[in-house]
């Protein structure tokens, strides 16, 4: 993965290839801290706030450690221990919010779902970027409609099991 500048993007981007990129670059976040990536990422960028949906990022143990006799016992574990990967990466997480938005990270907010699989960090950002109006003369534009930016993972063997 190419590390973050921490420079200002010089190219404008719409609202949708910001979303697009952030939701690749949480996923390459993933596979190469975490161990495996999301099957699909979603992102949404509203004003200065950045959310981000993650679907099915618990590997197998986990999802078995959710599971075990005492599942409340077991699902504080791992958001605990998740939580702790996510503040120990956070440097990295807003290197990469900065050098696509070209605008500082100001707090960042997690959580889990033990039960679908699913994590959704949502970011707080210094100011709203700047993007491409809508309806600037692009083929497909469409003014006032508005689709969010999802990617999926190719295989599943992208994924990466610990």
């Amino acid at each position: 993965m190419r590390e973050p500048t921490m420079v200002e993007p010089t190219e404008v981007r719409s609202r949708s290839e910001i979303e697009s990129e952030i939701s690749r670059a949480i996923i390459r976040f993933e596979k190469e801290y975490m161990g495996r990536g999301p099957l699909e990422a979603r992102s949404y960028l509203l004003g200065d706030l950045l959310v981000v949906r993650l679907k099915k990022v618990l590997t197998p143990a986990e999802v078995k450690l959710a599971e075990v006799s005492d599942p409340q016992r077991g699902r504080y574990l791992l958001k605990q221990t998740r939580q702790q990967l996510i503040e120990h990466g956070r440097p990295r997480l807003d290197a990469i919010i900065h050098d696509i938005c070209g605008v500082r990270c100001v707090s960042l907010h997690t959580d889990i779902s033990t039960k679908t699989g699913e994590r959704i960090i949502v970011f707080t950002l210094e100011r709203a970027p700047t993007v491409r109006p809508r309806g600037d003369g692009k083929v497909g534009a469409r003014p006032g409609r508005r689709v969010p930016a999802s990617v999926s993972a190719d295989s599943s063997s992208d994924r990466e099991s610990l």
